[in-house]
C-alpha cells in the first residue's frame, strides 16, 4: 500500500500521499537531486516509466585530454534507468534502488559534447523493475545525434 507520509531525499522532505500532479512531482524532484545537479543533469519525465536526462561534458568530466570518463556515462546511464524505474514506482508511492546495470560504450565522449540520456519501463513485477536505454551525443553544429551508449538495469521497490 502507499506510503501515507512525507519522506526525506537531499536533505529535503517530500510529500508524495496524495501524489502531486506529474509536473509537480518532476519539478520536485529536479529540485531535491543533489547527484544531477552537481553533473548538470536536468530530469524531464513524459509518463511513469520514461525519463530523459541531459547534460553537457564539462572539464570536469574529463579522463584523458578532451575525452570523458566512463564512470561520467556510467552514473547517467544509473541515473536515467533509476529515474524511469522512480516514476513508476512514485504512483503507488514507493521508491526504487538499484540491484544492478550494465552499459555498452559504443562511443567516446568528447569535452562539450550535449548528452541526451533516454529509459523506459521493460517490466515492472512486484519487487523488480527492468528498465533498459539509450545515451546519445549531439556535437555542436552536427544535426544528427550518436547513440554513445545502451543500458539494461534491474531495480529493488520499496515503501516510501
Amino acid at each position: 500500500s502507499p506510503s501515507t507520509g512525507p519522506f526525506t531525499l537531499a536533505c529535503a522532505t517530500v510529500s508524495i500521499h496524495p501524489l502531486p500532479e506529474w509536473p509537480a512531482l518532476v519539478a520536485g524532484y529536479n529540485r531535491i537531486n543533489a547527484y544531477g545537479h552537481a553533473n548538470g543533469m536536468t530530469l524531464s519525465a513524459p509518463a511513469p516509466g520514461q525519463a530523459e536526462y541531459r547534460m553537457v561534458i564539462r572539464p570536469e568530466h574529463l579522463s584523458s585530454p578532451g575525452v570523458a570518463h566512463g564512470g561520467v556515462l556510467a552514473g547517467l546511464m544509473d541515473a536515467v534507468l533509476g529515474a524511469a524505474a522512480l516514476t513508476l514506482a512514485f504512483t503507488t508511492g514507493e521508491l526504487v534502488s538499484t540491484v544492478e546495470f550494465k552499459i555498452n560504450f559504443l562511443h567516446p565522449v568528447r569535452l562539450g559534447d550535449e548528452l541526451r540520456a533516454i529509459a523506459q519501463v521493460d517490466h515492472a513485477g512486484k519487487s523488480l523493475v527492468v528498465c533498459s536505454g539509450t545515451i546519445y551525443r549531439q556535437v555542436p553544429g552536427e544535426a544528427a545525434e550518436t547513440a554513445v551508449a545502451q543500458g539494461l538495469g534491474t531495480f529493488n521497490r520499496y515503501p516510501a
